[in-house]
């Protein structure tokens, strides 16, 4: 099952026409769908610590989920709103260079306003193709992410319902499910901000975990009857090992402008125009020095071995590394010019381990 399939089969069942159910949800019980995105709950985490999330571990199992890559936010949460891969979608990476921007980066999830959401990600969302089709669709989440360039970008088509507070995303909750047919995407990312900061299984991360399987057990009780709830997550995460400093007692730096992506997958730019030459000599550095700690592939290598999907448009094509870098195992691969911030973070994901790209899927029905 990919993350993909989710949207558009949840959709299906409340009749949208031209989406097909691909994960056989079947038709909505009652016209009224939840879809609560945990950021960072990984299918690994959820087996781990079952002891501390009763009430998610009491959900049926509807399976394990893989995401896209990069196990990131940006791209995972685009991809499940589009229903399609990022080669695609367009959504990259947590950071990626404009195109002939002189090494401008677009951070994803904090935007620049000097970039077109409609142009940079163009494609229809589902919740645009709900909300033609007479479905009410609304988006909760933290107030500060409404107008967002990211939200313009992959959330647009819904109604924005703006909290703060648990108590508050569970009324707003409710009260977008009162009309149906009725989608509700429900958003939280303490957990991802707890392992970042302080790592999985932390005392931070804990409180985090047993506080959304707090939030979930309220929504059990507090939803309107027959509302399907699923929960699913857009990446895991590990916890940093081995760190190593792009350019610090090694020769990766050598012939790269612009480091972009995040310490798990870098996209790493040369000069505008580089040739295949030049960057087929970075590739064999990084592959030389980096052994089996990490796989990399030339922009080239990227698309024909499909790992943005087996589709991939010209403007995501410009948009990749001309060297793209996977850590493997626990290793960061750390930006020297951010070796502060990024060394300072413990919970890390963007790669292609199974920690990092399985997330669960998992349901109940209101009764």
């Amino acid at each position: 099952m990919h993350l993909s399939q989710i949207t558009p089969s949840l959709f299906a069942s409340l009749g949208l026409a031209d989406s097909s159910d691909q994960i056989q949800c079947g038709p909505s019980p009652g016209g009224r769908e939840l879809l609560f995105l945990v950021d960072g709950l990984g299918a690994d985490a959820v087996a781990k610590y079952a002891s501390y999330i009763p009430t998610l571990s009491a959900l049926i199992r509807h399976g394990a989920v893989k995401t896209s890559f990069p196990s990131t936010t940006a791209t995972s949460l685009a991809t499940l709103t589009t229903g399609v891969n990022p080669g695609e979608h367009g959504m990259l990476g947590y950071t990626v260079q404009v195109p002939r921007s002189g090494g401008r980066i677009l951070n994803s999830l904090k935007w620049d306003e000097r970039v077109d959401p409609f142009i940079w990600q163009p494609v229809t969302t589902l919740f645009e193709r709900a909300v033609a089709a007479n479905i009410n669709v609304t988006h909760v989440a933290a107030k500060r992410y409404e107008d967002s360039g990211f939200t313009r970008a992959v959330f647009r088509g819904a109604k924005y319902r703006g909290a703060n507070a648990h108590a508050d995303l569970i009324t707003e909750t409710i009260a977008a499910l009162k009309d149906t047919p009725a989608f509700v995407y429900l958003y939280v990312n303490d957990l991802d901000v707890a392992g970042h900061s302080d790592g999985v299984g932390s005392d931070k991360w804990l409180a985090a975990l047993t506080g959304i399987d707090q939030l979930v057990a309220t929504l059990l009780q507090k939803l309107p009857r027959q509302t399907r709830l699923w929960l699913t997550a857009d990446h895991g995460m590990i916890n940093a090992g081995e760190k190593i400093v792009i350019g610090q007692e090694n020769n990766l730096a050598a012939g790269i402008t612009t480091i972009a992506g995040e310490p798990r997958a870098r996209h790493l730019y040369l000069n505008d125009g580089a040739s295949t030459a030049a960057i087929s000599e970075v590739a064999s550095i990084w592959e030389e020095f980096l052994g089996n700690k990490a796989s990399i592939y030339t922009r080239d290598g990227a698309i024909a071995a499909n790992l943005f999907g087996n589709s991939v448009s010209a403007d995501a094509a410009d948009r990749m590394g001309d060297v793209i870098a996977i850590a493997h195992g626990d290793l960061i691969l750390i930006e020297a010019e951010r070796e502060k911030q990024e060394g300072a973070m413990i919970g890390h994901h963007g790669g292609v381990s199974d920690i990092e790209s399985f997330v669960p899927l998992l349901r109940a029905v209101i009764s």
